[in-house]
């Protein structure tokens, strides 16, 4: 069963991998044919370049210094994990294709090829549009919001999950928050088998996290008012007065 999804901005390929660089705690890296995982060892520049803090006998180091110049040397592959335990975690994946350059405290990974790939199909991503985007500025808070809406919250997700179309809940066993951006709230809904995933979009962009609040809090008012028809004829009639 496909769920309905109503058209709302989101953020363009560049900065939903950006995004994924912020976010992501660990990356995989394969380089002269060896494969290292890397867990909290790396940074981005504002230009979109990955610093990397390897040790000094990393096999990533060796390739660092005997690749043939200009060619690129290695794949650093992220994956976007939902914050929220919900079925199928994994949201995006992303692949740099690239070159490292070796400096005193870190390597200098500058990537030639992005790939991003989401539930909608992969992506070439435009390396200067990649340099030039910024991630979406809740995207690094994005984890801890998540898990306080479901862990601390669970009643006002029941809530939000009014504002879906019934059709789109026929079948649904519980309905979690998957993920967030400056322009909306997506909700994943789980059924026995299928699960589906629905937008709700903000009335404007959220830059801030008490912007964030703000905008979760009218999306509440409006599925209150989706659930009581009277309020929401009160709330029109006003509209129509005012």
């Amino acid at each position: 069963m496909g769920d309905s999804h109503i058209w709302t901005a989101v953020p363009g390929a560049a900065q939903r991998a950006r995004s994924v660089l912020v976010a992501a705690w660990s990356c995989a890296v394969t380089a002269e044919g060896a494969r290292e995982e890397c867990i909290g060892a790396h940074t981005v520049t504002e230009d979109g370049r990955v610093l990397l803090r390897v040790p000094e006998d990393s096999v990533l180091r060796t390739a660092a210094l005997c690749a043939p110049r200009g060619e690129p040397s290695a794949v650093l592959e992220f994956a976007d994990v939902a914050p929220v335990p919900v079925r199928h975690r994994i949201r995006a994946r992303l692949w740099l294709a690239g070159r490292f350059t070796a400096e005193p405290e870190h390597l200098v990974f500058r990537p030639t090829r992005i790939v991003l790939r989401q539930q909608s199909g992969a992506v070439l991503v435009d390396t200067d549009e990649f340099a030039e985007a910024a991630p979406d500025p809740l995207a690094a808070a994005e984890a801890r919001l998540l898990t306080h809406l479901a862990d601390a919250h669970p009643g006002t997700v029941e809530r939000l999950a009014r504002l879906i179309e019934p059709k789109s809940l026929h079948g649904a066993v519980r309905v979690r928050p998957l993920a967030v951006d400056r322009h909306g709230l997506t909700l994943r809904i789980e059924r026995a088998r299928t699960h589906g995933d629905v937008r709700l979009p903000f009335h404007a962009p959220a830059d801030t996290v008490a912007q964030l609040t703000e905008r979760v809090h009218v999306l509440i008012s409006q599925a209150d008012a989706a659930s009581c028809p009277r309020a929401a004829l009160q709330r029109q009639r006003a509209d129509g007065e005012g």
